[in-house]
């Protein structure tokens, strides 16, 4: 028998042992004898070449027969096809989440081991592709398939992951994100997204917060929903309070300020759980609304005439001045459109007095007292880096994945920087630190023309020129 005989231990296509020896030569079980020793036939043996080379192995997978009387010529290229398949099947086997396991790195790690011959990675992709799926777990098709309990509801740090689930939505909120809803709840963003959304879902649902002395957004809560009403949000805003009340002791914790785009369910849920919180619309979605509307009702007459343009954008950063005078500024804007005939712009303006001054309460929408965020960008960022990531609505074991992943790479950036191992980047200057910094000014001459006892009407125009003023910035 040959000396420095080297095995290895793959598998057929059909799932059943398979010995290489020295990476030239595969032979499959054939059969058990009495000892339980196993005999494994050459490959070839029920080929044209019908090659009689057989090996006995012991329980112990050591040799004790030989014949290496091969008819047929070395193939080091399939052996070293077998041996990539079936170590990267392996690989799969072994892992309880094959989602987070990446297939190109593994296999540029069994090749280097391999040594110079070994199969190019598009060759063995379908079938590594197939045992991949053969993993996965069976796809959720609707909310009452989604389980109570699963692998995939713990963090990578072997945390809960999942704290709530009914027959309208699953909300996964890890203690870490949890910590951070208690202790930075100044400023709570709120929003969903629907290309993520699995097939039998509505939406995903993420709050975020922002932590002031680290200059940075994290996620504090995702969860997946049936649908868009205020029942659904109400029990989702009560299972975050509870939880985060549980893990602090029962201390009440409500945000100071949850930023949403204008759908009120959202706000009306919000403010049931939250009574105390501050609900602050988006002003990118206020802005926005009224470009449609104004694009529908009075295109041309604001695009070809200059005085209505004006108009038009002081109406678009009401958002920013003293909500005293936005009233007294909008009949005079209805007043000067009346003399000069601005049929359409009126009719804008009738659909701005509905909406924004009687349908929403003026103080959702106006951040004079507040402008460091006057949009909900921090959630609608996070929704497009999420819409990017599935090219197709991902099935809810992937989706889980994802953010578990998420979740955890967000722990890790919160770690390393309240450590002070990564520095904290200067903030740059953006258009709210401008917006800020003339609407200070024009609140310190404000308050002179108040100390001095001035007539009403100054201040109403001190606060149309500083709109005017806006339309530089904004």
């Amino acid at each position: 028998m040959e000396e420095n005989l080297i095995i290895d231990i793959s598998e057929s296509n059909k799932g059943k042992e398979q010995i290489i020896i020295n990476k030239k030569y595969k032979f499959n079980f054939s059969y058990k004898r009495k000892d339980n020793s196993k005999v494994y036939k050459c490959t070839e043996y029920k080929k044209i070449n019908k090659c009689k080379s057989f090996i006995i192995l012991n329980d112990k997978k050591e040799i004790l027969k030989y014949n290496s009387s091969h008819n047929h010529p070395e193939n080091e290229y399939d052996v070293s096809l077998s041996i990539m398949k079936h170590k990267i099947k392996d690989g799969i086997e072994k892992s309880s989440i094959p989602f987070g396991i990446k297939i190109k790195p593994l296999y540029n790690k069994i090749s280097k081991e391999m040594g110079l011959i070994c199969p190019e990675y598009n060759s063995i992709k379908s079938q590594i592709s197939r045992n991949l799926n053969k993993k996965l777990p069976s796809n959720v098709t609707t909310f009452a398939e989604i389980p109570s309990e699963s692998e995939y509801y713990k963090t990578k740090r072997g945390e809960n992951f999942m704290i709530f689930k009914n027959s309208n939505l699953i909300i996964f909120q890890s203690p870490f994100q949890a910590k951070l809803f208690r202790e930075y709840n100044d400023d709570i963003f709120v929003d969903g997204t629907f290309f993520i959304a699995p097939k039998f879902s509505y939406q995903v649902f993420i709050t975020r917060t922002y932590a002031k002395e680290l200059d940075s957004f994290y996620t504090t809560s995702f969860a997946i929903l049936k649908n868009k009403e205020q029942e659904t949000y109400k029990m989702l805003f009560e299972k975050l309070k509870k939880n985060a009340n549980t893990c602090n002791n029962n201390i009440r914790i409500e945000p100071k300020n949850l930023h949403c785009d204008f759908e009120r369910a959202i706000s009306k849920a919000a403010k049931t759980i939250f009574p105390n919180t501050n609900i602050k619309y988006c002003i990118w979605h206020y802005k926005k609304s009224l470009e449609i509307k104004k694009n529908k009702l009075c295109y041309n007459e604001v695009k070809n005439n200059n005085n209505i343009f004006i108009y038009y954008k002081a109406i678009s950063n009401l958002p920013f001045i003293n909500p005293e005078y936005i009233f007294d500024i909008y009949v005079i804007i209805k007043i000067k459109s009346i003399k000069n005939n601005y049929c359409q712009f009126l009719k804008f303006l009738e659909y701005f007095y509905k909406t924004y001054l009687i349908d929403y309460d003026m103080k959702i929408w106006n951040y004079y007292n507040n402008i460091e965020h006057i949009t909900n960008n921090a959630s609608e960022s996070l929704n497009n880096y999420l819409n990017n990531l599935f090219p197709t609505k991902p099935s809810f074991y992937e989706l889980i994945d994802k953010l578990n992943e998420l979740e955890h790479l967000s722990y890790y950036d919160y770690q390393r920087k309240i450590r002070g191992i990564w520095k904290i980047k200067k903030r740059v200057i953006n258009k709210a630190n401008e917006i800020s910094v003339l609407i200070e000014r024009f609140k310190s001459i404000e308050a002179k023309l108040i100390d001095s006892k001035c007539d009403r009407n100054k201040i109403i125009n001190l606060w149309f020129d500083c709109l005017t003023n806006l339309n530089n910035i904004i």
